[in-house]
């Protein structure tokens, strides 16, 4: 790949959020962003008080875009979290992209109307899907609204376990102001190219990540031409004329398979129809995941969707170390193979992307093995065990599985 455009990752998390790490920092952020290679970085969190006046206070604001003290940029970015009654019990996650700290400002104003945004930096509301977009067009016609990760079972638009069968259904007369959806770890863009719904949205791709650590952040990124202005990436985003976007294998996503955890067991979507969607251990319904629920939606054809953008299937660096070596992903060994990678070669994706076979061979003639992963992964060819119910797909030896699209 020629290394080209910006790579963005603009749903992420402050510290100010449950289950993230206390060391998030606009410090943290930037440098690990560097390291990553990536570009652009959501700040998350908006939304929090304490997060937002930290932002301000740090960050220098030029159109749209926020400036570190080394210019490094960032964009203004949250996520809700709606819970309310629409023939049943929906839970959706939406991402928020904030043309700055005035209509911030204004977004937090309207949520105070609403109820508490102090607790979490992933405040929940109990407000339609449709009513909310309606509400970001009233105070700024420049906001953009994100379905996030759209599959996941209990927080997804699309999801098994609380989500509708179609944007429309979810989104109403709010419908055409939806510009985009957001893949989740456990889909690609493939995998969403068989809704005919999505054929005018864009396919976009971010991190959702809870640390700062380059094995989370950039797992999945947006690639926009430029990035000098909020129109920029707004522009892309609504006309579709992003690069591309970065992906995970749908697998390495906690929730792609259908299955139970505490039950150590998982299945594909033949598999579960076999099982009439039981689990065969505690004999209570299964958690039905990523890839049988895009089946069960499916109503076309990937060759009538006209806009497909390149996107690029990676696992992060530090999974194929860890692999390559029989360690974990925090391991000194790990770490020690990945700074040497990162001073040689600048970045992770220009490693994962890029470099030439002959140069990772000079640079790890000791380990044979993570050259060839290096190149597998950037061809596609790595295969994962399939996540499920909450656990994070592995990466295991062989030949890619055979896709279900």
């Amino acid at each position: 790949m020629e290394k080209t455009g910006v790579f963005a990752d603009l749903h992420i998390h402050s510290r100010f959020s449950r289950a993230c790490s206390k060391d998030i920092t606009i410090e943290n952020l930037e440098k690990w962003a560097r390291v990553k290679g990536i570009g652009l970085m959501g700040t998350g969190d908006f939304t929090h008080p304490t997060w937002l006046n930290e932002l301000k206070e740090r960050l220098t604001e030029k159109e749209g875009i926020l400036y570190s003290k080394t210019g490094f940029k960032f964009l203004l970015t949250g996520e809700i979290s709606l819970m309310y009654t629409q023939g049943r019990g929906r839970r959706v996650h939406l991402v928020l992209l904030v043309p700055g700290f005035e209509i911030a400002d204004k977004i937090n104003l309207y949520l105070d109307g609403k109820g508490r945004r102090d607790y979490d930096g992933r405040p929940i509301f109990k407000i339609s899907c449709e009513q909310f977009v309606k509400d970001m067009g009233e105070i700024s016609k420049d906001i953009e609204v994100i379905p996030a990760h759209v599959w996941t079972p209990y927080f997804g638009v699309f999801g098994s376990k609380s989500g509708f069968d179609s944007l429309k259904e979810a989104f109403g007369e709010e419908f055409e102001n939806i510009h985009a959806i957001e893949t989740g770890m456990s889909s690609d863009p493939e995998m969403n190219w068989h809704l005919s719904e999505l054929n005018k949205k864009s396919i976009i791709s971010f991190s959702d990540s809870h640390s700062f650590w380059p094995w989370r952040i950039g797992r999945e990124a947006t690639i926009f031409e430029k990035a000098d202005s909020f129109n920029d990436i707004i522009e892309g985003i609504r006309t579709n004329s992003i690069l591309g976007t970065i992906e995970t294998d749908p697998g390495y996503g906690i929730y792609h398979y259908d299955g139970h955890k505490d039950c150590n067991f998982s299945s594909s979507p033949e598999e579960t129809k076999k099982l009439n969607g039981i689990c065969p251990i505690c004999k209570h319904p299964l958690t039905i995941g990523v890839a049988s629920r895009a089946l069960e939606l499916k109503d076309q054809i990937i060759e009538e969707n006209r806009k497909r953008k390149k996107y690029y299937i990676l696992l992060p660096l530090h999974e194929l170390i860890a692999f390559s070596i029989g360690s974990t992903l925090e391991s000194k060994k790990t770490w020690t193979i990945y700074n040497h990678l990162i001073e040689k070669f600048e970045n992770e994706f220009n490693i994962l992307l890029n470099v030439n076979k002959e140069d990772l061979i000079r640079e790890l003639k000791d380990n044979e093995k993570l050259v060839k992963l290096i190149l597998e992964n950037r061809d596609g060819k790595i295969k994962v065990k399939p996540g499920y119910d909450g656990k994070y797909g592995e990466l295991v030896e062989g030949e890619k599985q055979v896709t279900l699209f």
